[in-house]
């Protein structure tokens, strides 16, 4: 019955399909799209899907040898999975008409319904409407990859699946609507998250330690890194596409992009060298590792503020995210928490900073058209304790929704491989392939 299901899913999609092809045209008065601001999403769009394939080899470098498929493969399934169900309903959910400020109307967009024609979102007035729908899909994307690191090396396929698909309706979408929609409730409180602090990083770094508590321990905790080459090559991947990732959140092609670009880059330029002379401090000798997990943390801190800060605060975020990440690592090690590649310590740790830190050095100024206010660097307070209510809130829903689902998942499909499994490696027994 189980190996029926997914094909049903997929007969269920084609009939769709045929009954909804949506060839509809919106034409709407007056709405212009500029050719310079699309070349430039078009560009982003393609940079931000190069990021997942860039995970899957920082993450498939730093497990063990006979996990290196199975991890990889958990980044590229995202890619197929989360596409078709961002056409059938996931746009509508993250950014259809807002129910309550919590959740999209999934008839919205529909089969992507209403996206020919020059029809544009609300924010986005300058580009196709469905050139912002697959930017968007990006985003969706890579985020339940993100959290594959915490449990790595025990968690079956097909459960990772069923996980995956909840979370991307239970969790990612809802926080996506509330941050993002102009309806969404943490948008009217003022929230300010430029390129996915918030909806990407601290909700999958939330779930990754949900992950970890509920997998438990690997039988061997412990491993050597199959090819650290391959992190560095994911490393150089990531840092390219996240200029598409942050530059590409401006939504057009001027000043505001050109700031996000630079900000990204100093950020996690700082975020990579604090990494490495930190560790020099602590006595350890500088390591690629190192240099390559600080550059991703600063990537991950300079996402929430890359639009609403300057160039020298953003060197300001890269290091004090890098110091606090790599001691909530040394934290987690001493711990009998099994997050296998420390997501939560870089990703949520590292988002939960950025957060704090847009709250602190943002100023109208850099982004006068979407800062609700200036920072409390600047003598104001309200945008900070904004974000202070918003990081319990985000943390809270994330962390408790992921258990659920874990839960959820668990009873629908075992989780955990058994101890042979494990042994075995995931690549064999999940795959049957092997390096």
């Amino acid at each position: 019955m189980k190996k029926i299901i997914p094909f049903a899913i997929l007969i269920i999609v084609v009939i769709l399909a045929l009954i909804y092809p949506s060839f509809e045209t919106v034409n709407i008065k007056d709405n212009k799209i500029d050719t310079g601001d699309t070349a430039w999403l078009l560009v982003a769009t393609a940079l931000v899907l190069l990021m997942t394939p860039g995970l899957a080899f920082f993450y498939g470098g730093m497990v063990s040898k006979k996990n290196v498929l199975s991890t990889m493969m958990q980044s590229f399934v995202c890619m197929g999975v989360i596409t078709v169900i961002w056409v059938v309903f996931g746009f509508s959910l993250a950014f259809g008409d807002s129910i309550g400020g919590f959740i999209g109307n999934p008839a919205t967009f529909f089969m992507m319904k209403g996206m020919l024609g020059n029809a544009t979102w609300k924010l986005a007035p300058t580009i196709p409407l469905v050139l912002f729908a697959m930017f968007q899909l990006k985003f969706a994307v890579i985020t339940p990859a993100l959290i594959t690191g915490a449990f790595a090396e025990r968690i079956r396929f097909n459960s990772y699946v069923i996980f995956l698909c909840l979370f991307m309706v239970v969790i990612y979408a809802p926080l996506a609507h509330s941050t993002w929609h102009p309806d969404g409730f943490l948008f009217k409180l003022g929230v300010l998250d430029f390129a996915g602090g918030t909806v990407v990083h601290m909700s999958a770094g939330w779930a990754a330690l949900a992950s970890a508590l509920y997998l438990k321990q690997r039988n061997e905790p412990t491993h050597s890194p199959a090819r650290i080459s391959y992190v560095l090559l994911g490393t150089g991947l990531l840092w390219f596409g996240w200029f598409g990732f942050n530059a590409g959140s401006a939504l057009g092609s001027g000043l505001l992009a050109a700031t996000a670009l630079a900000t990204t880059t100093t950020a996690s330029a700082a975020a990579a060298m604090s990494w490495i002379f930190f560790d020099m401090l602590r006595g350890k000798k500088p390591s690629v590792m190192g240099a390559c997990i600080g550059a991703v943390v600063g990537l991950v801190a300079i996402t929430p503020a890359a639009g609403f800060v300057t160039i020298p605060h953003s060197l300001i975020v890269g290091i004090v995210a890098a110091v606090i990440s790599n001691l909530v690592v040394l934290w987690r090690t001493k711990t009998t928490i099994d997050d296998t590649l420390d997501v939560f310590p870089c990703h949520g740790v590292g988002g939960m900073a950025g957060m704090l830190m847009t709250g602190i050095f943002a100023h109208q100024n850099v982004n006068s058209a979407n800062t609700t206010g200036n920072g409390l660097y600047y003598g104001e307070t309200h945008l900070f304790f904004v974000h202070l209510i918003a990081l319990v809130v985000v943390s809270a829903f994330a962390f408790f929704g992921s258990l659920l689902l874990l839960k959820i998942t668990d009873m629908i499909s075992k989780l955990r491989v058994s101890p042979q499994e494990e042994s075995m490696g995931l690549d064999k027994s999940q795959h049957d392939e092997g390096l």
